[in-house]
């Protein structure tokens, strides 16, 4: 999926429902990561994709509240 289809589908989202999927991602990152540690990741990149997405997320969270 392309940025400004995540960032569109991001807005569409109520503060709440931002929040689950924040809670997801850094669920998925922490997986990544011991993954990776343990040399079952075969797609690092995707671990930067996730933490560009929670940074998105937590700014429209974070924009939200406001």
């Amino acid at each position: 999926m392309k940025r400004a289809e995540k960032i569109k589908e991001f807005l569409r989202m109520s503060k709440e429902g931002l929040v689950h999927l924040l809670k997801e991602k850094k669920e998925k990152l922490r997986e990544l990561r011991f993954d990776l540690s343990s040399g079952k990741v075969k797609n690092v990149r995707e671990i930067r994709g996730i933490k560009r997405d929670i940074a998105r997320i937590a700014t429209l969270v974070k924009a939200k509240s406001i």
